[in-house]
């Protein structure tokens, strides 16, 4: 059994599986950062169930090395969402995952459509059809699993488990798989859900030897890679916007309620007994650096008159189509009239952007979130002070900037996990919110 949590002495692992590679990180008692270390992909690798496992194990292995492997006590894992897999029954994969924005399911996923209500599931890059197309190009397996679960599942040798956050696109809703997904004849293949936090068992006896530890740690229930990089910004009331400006658009709203908007990818995580509540445009960053090298971005915001608005009514898109806030496949892109100045042009489409979140706020409220009293932002974005100072006036709200590492956030789950803060706050009423709470002194050190 792994040893009692007592003191400040205790250390907490973090695995973030990217999407460009893995990052594994540790904090100690009083949440402070005490080591990080990363690596990317190799070729192929993404996808393969097979390197993010030996990936895992040998940064796990290289980090451990830097610390007091003898003080960690948990780790947790985030995955990226919709990014799922098949595997034996002892976690033999068969064969590649399909990546989270993978859409050759169509077919599949008409299937999924004539039987199924829409939610986060349907589609051609939801966990049933993708699930649908494995079955008809692999042999039988005994499992289908998200990334994260998998990996899980390598350390500790169970594969019957998957957090709450990571089942959502495979069909879940809450700690329930969705009952069309008998109909499919998937519900087999499907682990038991549970709570992001909960303990799933101990590291492996094999793995503690190969990785020196004298004591196996707990393994946690992890989340996605995005809710990761929210829980690392630490205690978030009700009423936060999170805004990831990378190359989508991506708002989230600390809520006391969900909200459900499938049509529109709008779907949220329970955390205790809040909700991370958003959806993601597909305008954002790419948009800009579509027109504007990452140097000339840099030198004309330096530039602009952001007092002064253009006046242009930009929807900066670089395709027809759209689906948060606006629900509307053939939305065309708006990008004329296009000054002369190229600087009054990257200031146009940063206006643009600006609505465009200011509007995905705006509908989250009207249906159950509250509109953010400020706004934390995410993603590369995030540093451009000129944006920032546009978002500011058109949110009408404080704006500031923040690093939110998937793995630091990882590791808070694993620590959040095994202090039973999550889910003694859970059995009482109060969720994550009082375990952030009782956090709130370390945090803001």
């Amino acid at each position: 059994m792994a040893r009692a949590i007592r003191g400040p002495r205790a250390l907490f692992l973090g695995v973030d599986l990217g999407t460009s590679g893995v990052r594994v990180a540790a904090i100690d008692d009083t949440g402070r950062v005490r080591g990080t270390i990363a690596r990317q992909w190799p070729p192929g690798g993404a996808m393969d169930p097979g390197a993010w496992n030996r990936l895992t194990l040998d940064l796990l292995a290289r980090l451990l090395r830097r610390i007091d492997r003898t003080r960690v006590r948990g780790l947790a894992i985030d995955g990226t969402s919709g990014t799922v897999m098949l595997c034996g029954s002892c976690g033999t994969p068969r064969g590649l995952a399909l990546a989270y924005d993978d859409d050759r399911a169509r077919d599949e996923a008409a299937r999924v459509a004539a039987i199924a209500t829409a939610s986060a599931a349907t589609g051609a890059t939801g966990g049933p059809a993708k699930l649908l197309w494995l079955l008809a190009h692999r042999f039988t397996p005994a499992r289908a699993l998200p990334q994260a679960a998998f990996v899980s599942g390598r350390l500790t040798g169970c594969y019957a488990v998957c957090d709450e956050h990571n089942a959502l696109k495979l069909g879940a809703h809450g700690q329930h798989w969705l009952p069309w997904l008998r109909t499919l004849r998937l519900t087999a293949l499907l682990p038991r859900i549970v709570p992001a936090g909960t303990r799933i068992g101990t590291l492996r006896p094999a793995l503690c030897r190969r990785l020196g530890l004298r004591s196996p740690p707990w393994v946690i229930a992890g989340t996605t890679d995005s809710t990761a990089g929210i829980l690392a910004l630490g205690p978030l009331p009700a009423g936060t916007g999170v805004t990831t400006l990378g190359s989508t658009l991506v708002l989230k709203v600390v809520s006391p309620v969900p909200v459900e908007l499938p049509d529109m990818g709008v779907y949220s995580h329970r955390l205790g007994n809040l909700w991370l509540a958003g959806g993601a445009s597909n305008s954002g960053g790419r948009v800009l650096r579509h027109f504007f090298s990452v140097g000339e971005i840099e030198r004309l915001s330096a530039r602009l008159p952001c007092g002064t608005p253009t006046g242009l009514d930009y929807y900066p898109l670089l395709a027809p189509g759209e689906r948060f806030p606006v629900r509307d496949p053939r939305l065309a892109p708006r990008l004329a009239p296009r000054p002369a100045d190229d600087a009054v042009f990257l200031q146009g489409l940063m206006e643009g952007l600006a609505a465009i979140e200011r509007l995905g706020y705006e509908l989250l409220a009207l249906h159950g979130a509250p509109f953010p009293a400020s706004v934390i932002t995410l993603g590369g974005g995030a540093r451009n002070r000129a944006w920032q100072t546009i978002r500011a006036g058109t949110l009408g709200i404080p704006v500031v900037s923040a690093k939110g590492s998937a793995a630091v956030g990882a590791a808070r789950l694993a620590q959040w996990g095994l202090r039973g803060s999550w889910r003694q706050g859970r059995a009482q009423g109060k969720g994550l919110s009082w375990a952030l709470r009782c956090g709130r002194r370390t945090w803001n050190k």
